[in-house]
């Protein structure tokens, strides 16, 4: 049974705290989607009340630490080499529409380096945990990434950029480049439970770009405590400024940052 430290403790109880406001709200999802009003606002309005949830857990427990959100921004600390950096729901468009797959977020960041991720699927109850040196663990289980070495054998994740967005041309691309080469591919709508899902060995990768920070910080943390390997998909190593990462076993890693790679130089 793997002992958690009191960071992990303090940052899983914040994120439970939060969650139980969050799917009160997603049980009222539902009957919003036959309002005229819709549930647009509903849904930011809950995202809102687990923000301010888990950044008072995590200030009274750790109050000279500062913290990263979506809705509050940047909010610097006395202690200038910790910070929070939250994500209270990730997958909102699937909150949105009432699709059980969503997740709160917490990570350490400390001395610019990711020291501490916390993932927890409320509807599950599953609580993804690492902690640097400690490993990744869910619940109480030891995770570890997934084993297989063929891409052809390999079940991917992403997501593809809406109608509009400037990048979506790409990530069209780098979608095309990749189906062939693999057994299949998800889009199951949430960053954070995706990072979470390589983690556990359930996804063999994942790649995406234009992500924000609470999106990635959690996972990055599971990945690599679950012995894997995170990245930029060109070959860098700045995903927290980028927004662009890949994720998978060691033995994928480079498979999938080539073919991706070979796609940017042929849309281009």
């Amino acid at each position: 049974m793997a002992l958690r430290s009191a960071l992990v403790n303090v940052m899983a109880g914040a994120a439970r705290k939060a969650a139980r406001t969050l799917v009160r709200d997603f049980g009222e999802v539902e009957q919003l989607q036959v309002s005229r009003k819709g549930p647009a606002g509903f849904a930011a309005a809950a995202d809102g009340r687990a923000e301010r949830i888990l950044l008072a857990e995590l200030a009274s427990a750790r109050p000279r630490y500062g913290a990263l959100s979506e809705k509050s921004g940047e909010v610097r600390g006395e202690d200038t080499s910790n910070r929070w950096i939250v994500a209270s729901l990730g997958g909102r468009l699937n909150f949105l529409h009432g699709i059980p797959h969503f997740c709160l977020g917490i990570a350490l960041q400390r001395d610019g380096d990711i020291f501490v991720g916390v993932t927890y699927d409320p509807l599950r109850d599953e609580m993804f945990w690492a902690e640097k040196g400690v490993g990744a663990y869910l619940n109480n289980s030891r995770l570890r990434v997934s084993a297989r070495e063929r891409l052809e054998t390999a079940v991917l994740a992403t997501d593809v950029h809406p109608r509009g967005r400037p990048d979506r041309r790409d990530s069209v691309a780098e979608l095309s480049a990749m189906t062939p080469k693999t057994a299949g591919i998800r889009r199951l709508g949430s960053a954070a439970l995706d990072l979470a899902y390589v983690a556990a060995g359930r996804l063999d990768g994942f790649w995406q770009k234009e992500l924000r920070p609470w999106d990635l910080a959690s996972g990055i943390a599971l990945v690599r405590e679950a012995g894997g390997l995170v990245g930029e998909t060109g070959g860098g190593d700045d995903m927290m400024n980028t927004g662009d990462i890949v994720a998978a076993n060691d033995r994928l890693f480079d498979a999938i940052g080539e073919t991706l790679r070979d796609a940017g130089r042929e849309e281009r």
